[in-house]
């Protein structure tokens, strides 16, 4: 089971994020724990963060107002890793969430994770690859993302279908076998066997991979449909344990 933590800081960059992915990002840092700071960042006085108002309101979020000092210069990134870093030295805080798809947050991701505090990273999938990696963990918003209105005026909740990668697509991935098979070798007992919990932990420590991002909500699941391992699970302890099937040939 993962560890919980006590107290997790979230930052959204407003520009950068919808607000319609506020919702889940809450619900999946409080399976963490409690997200007692949240603060919301952009110029208010603009018409583009007026779907966000509300979403204030419902989420006890704090908004940070930041005016546009100058053209073609981006204020609230500054602001935002300015309040980061102060909280980080004066504060208690167990995680870091950032909520961006910008990847100019990525040295300030950097220097949480040099103090050994975990880092959640909350974007679109067109977030660069630096800031993704960056973090212990990040996830896709368009897998977050709650109601929205389509054309013809209607409620549509995009989370009714998540889009799920199949086995084959999996197995097509080189990036997620390799760290998969990796995190096996690394965590395997002599006959090749490895706990789940242990899997799960040596791939958090490594990696900003979340099984959210291929459309499974445990990694357990993903194992299973993605078909490289043998699975075994105790009938008493109820633990799984998986081994590479190219182990036994």
């Amino acid at each position: 089971m993962a560890k919980k933590e006590d107290h997790i800081a979230l930052f959204i960059d407003c520009d950068n994020i919808s607000h319609r992915s506020i919702e889940g990002i809450i619900n999946e840092l409080s399976k963490y724990g409690i997200v007692n700071i949240r603060q919301a960042y952009g110029n208010w006085t603009k018409d583009n963060l007026k779907n966000w108002e509300d979403k204030l309101l419902e989420f006890a979020i704090k908004p940070i107002q930041q005016f546009d000092y100058s053209k073609n210069k981006n204020a609230t990134d500054i602001l935002m890793t300015i309040d980061a870093i102060d909280l980080l030295h004066t504060k208690d805080i167990d995680a870091f969430a950032f909520a961006t798809s910008d990847s100019d947050f990525t040295p300030v991701v950097m220097r949480v994770q040099a103090e050994g505090i975990k880092v959640f990273g909350f974007g679109e999938k067109k977030t660069p690859k630096p800031f993704m990696a960056a973090c212990s963990q990040f996830i896709f918003t368009e897998k977050l993302m709650s109601n929205y209105t389509d054309q013809n005026n209607e409620d549509v909740d995009v989370r009714q279908a998540p889009v799920r990668k199949s086995g084959k697509e999996m197995r097509q991935d080189t990036w997620l076998v390799n760290l998969l098979r990796t995190a096996v070798e690394q965590t395997m007992d002599e006959d090749g066997w490895a706990n789940l919990a242990s899997i799960g932990q040596y791939i958090n420590n490594s990696s900003s991979f979340s099984p959210i991002n291929y459309g499974y909500k445990k990694l357990s699941n993903l194992i299973d449909e993605i078909d490289l391992f043998d699975i075994y699970v105790d009938e008493d302890s109820k633990m799984m344990s998986i081994r590479d099937k190219r182990f036994g040939n």
